[in-house]
């Protein structure tokens, strides 16, 4: 990971954010970024200072919500702290960005709490109702879902550093569809269900009332993401690689049903797959082939809890080799696989598992053409 910037626009308070960097003190990271994410901070806001733009443009460092917790012992959200071991770094960042008038910038992801924990209460995750709900032992709050549990500890720790009342922009929050047991269309719909109704009412946390900035991960699923942190990176998207939505969603948060608009005009190349081919006599070199294509194209939606999970091994042989010939733009000589593979006319999508086809190559003017009318539908959508 390197310092970058990343440009967040918002056009309801009329302010822009440099994110510098994404989530640089993850404790995976074994500290590489202590030494340079602050003074990249300081030398991007003083150079948006003397450029007389500090005023509506602030830098920030979107921060993982691992960067602050609560004791063992007291783990609830008034207990609130930093990191020990970044606490003074993040003392420092907490000091500058009031100074300059910055928010501190979180990615909360309520998903995580579920994922590989199976000890996390399910429901705590949504936003519909908790059967017991947590109990704050310093405030007697009650924490129906994790979300406003997580921003709340956060909120604590701004105070035990001195700045309690700090802006706090959350710059990414979502429920990915696929890649994981927990993963998948249905449980999105109730995690968004929940939390944007919450967003247009202003309803804010226990210990933050009123409004709350958040933006939502992501657009689109990313297929060539890194899978380091699990299979289900790579679908974050409330829109699929088509831009077509994934399900209804109404961001209104107002039962208005004004769902999401897909990319318009989208063409796609023939209806045509490459699938395992029944006839091949030796079978010896099918897994270094499998693992060939996935090492080349997403094979994520096969993976435990995916949505391809219950394919035989034929038809994770098909999805592979589907997925590879796909990405070479269905290349004929991407689905031969030393005669293990096949093209075939015949869609061999099983249930929830749905092997695509590649969208057609643009040109560079029609691809910014297609692109100008999937912002301006969803934009138009949006600003309703």
């Amino acid at each position: 990971m390197l310092i970058g910037l990343e440009i967040m626009f918002t056009c309801e308070m009329e302010r822009w954010y440099v994110a510098v960097g994404n989530e640089p003190f993850l404790t995976s990271y074994n500290g590489s970024f202590l030494n340079t994410t602050f003074p990249a901070l300081r030398n991007i806001q003083n150079a948006l200072n003397d450029a007389g733009v500090g005023d509506s443009i602030k830098a920030t460092v979107p921060l993982n919500a691992d960067v602050y917790g609560s004791p063992d012992d007291q783990a609830y959200p008034s207990s609130g702290r930093f990191r020990t071991d970044i606490n003074d770094i993040m003392t420092q960042i907490v000091q500058f960005l009031s100074q300059n008038g910055a928010p501190f910038t979180v990615n909360i992801y309520p998903f995580l709490s579920l994922y590989g924990n199976d000890d996390f209460p399910f429901d705590y995750a949504f936003f519909d109702g908790a059967p017991q709900p947590v109990v704050d032992r310093g405030t007697g709050i009650q924490y129906t879902n994790v979300f406003y549990a997580n921003f709340d500890t956060l909120v604590s720790a701004l105070k035990a550093a001195g700045h309690g009342d700090m802006p706090i922009v959350v710059g990414e929050v979502g429920w990915p569809t696929d890649g994981d047991k927990n993963a998948n269309i249905g449980y999105a719909i109730r995690f968004y269900n929940g939390l944007i109704p919450r967003l247009v009412g202003n309803r804010g946390t226990p210990l933050r009332p009123g409004y709350i900035e958040v933006y939502l991960f992501g657009l689109l699923d990313e297929d060539a993401k890194s899978i380091a942190p699990g299979n289900f990176e790579r679908h974050w998207g409330i829109f699929r690689y088509d831009g077509q939505p994934k399900f209804p969603l109404d961001l209104t948060g107002q039962n208005q049903n004004k769902f999401l608009a897909g990319a318009p005009n989208v063409q796609y190349l023939p209806a045509k797959w490459c699938m395992f081919n029944p006839n091949a006599k030796d079978l010896s070199k099918l897994a270094e082939n499998v693992d060939y294509a996935c090492s080349r194209s997403d094979c994520t939606a096969l993976g435990y809890g995916s949505s391809c999970n219950s394919l035989d091994s034929n038809g994770n042989a098909s999805y592979a080799f589907n997925m590879y010939y796909q990405v070479q733009n269905q290349d004929e000589f991407a689905c031969n696989f030393e005669g293990l593979a096949t093209i075939t006319s015949q869609n061999i999508s099983q249930g929830n598992c749905n092997f695509i086809i590649q969208i057609l190559a643009s040109s560079s003017s029609s691809l910014t053409l297609s692109l100008m009318a999937f912002v301006t539908v969803l934009l138009t959508f949006l600003f309703l």
